[in-house]
């Protein structure tokens, strides 16, 4: 009877979970990165609770599973990042470029997102509840099961977003394409 695993597939095994469990080093700029050049960095991870990235370019970076929980990213370039299932919780993300970002199961409850550029993003299942979503690009983005609730949308564009199944109680403000219920185009 052959083994039904070789050794060399447990130690290909190992090797890839142990490369997913692995927690990036936080940047060395820390707890100040404001202007900072981390494009394309590898955050898996990371714990960036509180840090101060104002206006960093974090574009293309691997945020994936990095808490960002009450930071502050005002105007930070975080365009093609991937935050899978980040922790964006009460981050200021004000004048942020979100855009073609993956942010499918992040969490930015309470996230202030005023004018942020979210268009072509993937918020699948994310969570944006009582987030402020004034004049926020979605143009294109996929909010599929996404949280809503209580969230502020006034003003924001929803041309071509996908809303499948998303999750709208007690939206307030009528967004810009009248694509909410009870609203009308502006």
């Amino acid at each position: 009877m052959r083994p039904l695993v070789t050794g060399t597939a447990v130690a290909i095994a190992l090797a890839l979970l142990t490369a997913v469990a692995a927690v990036a080093e936080p940047p060395e700029c820390l707890p100040n990165c404001t202007g900072a050049d981390l494009r394309g960095a590898d955050l898996i991870g990371a714990v960036l609770r509180g840090a101060v990235l104002r206006g960093a370019d974090l574009s293309n970076s691997n945020l994936y599973l990095a808490n960002l929980a009450g930071a502050d990213l005002h105007g930070a370039d975080l365009s093609g990042a991937n935050l899978l299932e980040a922790q964006l919780a009460g981050t200021d993300l004000i004048s942020a470029d979100l855009a073609y970002a993956d942010l499918a199961g992040a969490n930015l409850s309470g996230a202030d997102m005023d004018t942020a550029n979210l268009a072509g993003a993937d918020l699948t299942d994310a969570d944006l509840s009582g987030a402020d979503l004034w004049k926020v690009n979605l143009e294109g983005a996929v909010l599929v099961r996404t949280n809503l609730a209580g969230a502020r949308l006034a003003g924001a564009d929803l041309t071509d977003a996908n809303l499948a199944d998303a999750g709208l109680k007690g939206v307030q403000g009528c967004d810009a394409t009248g694509r909410l219920p009870g609203c009308s185009p502006q």
